[in-house]
């Protein structure tokens, strides 16, 4: 899986629980896009989450 390269969100991992109480493992998954950003005073593809894009923590190419 991928990882945000500004704010380093990645998988997490939690307990399903269903009606019944029956429990099983799951994954949350973070929403993982990958952008062309100004980096270094360059253009380069990154990994950055939707919630760095929108909070103006990347600038984008």
């Amino acid at each position: 899986m991928a990882k945000c390269e500004y704010c380093g969100k990645d998988v997490s991992f939690g307990i399903k629980v269903s009606h019944s109480h029956r429990r099983s493992n799951r994954t949350r998954k973070p929403n993982i896009k990958k952008v062309k950003a100004i980096v270094n005073g360059s253009p380069k593809r990154v990994n950055v989450c939707t919630r760095c894009l929108r909070s103006g923590k990347v600038e984008r190419a």
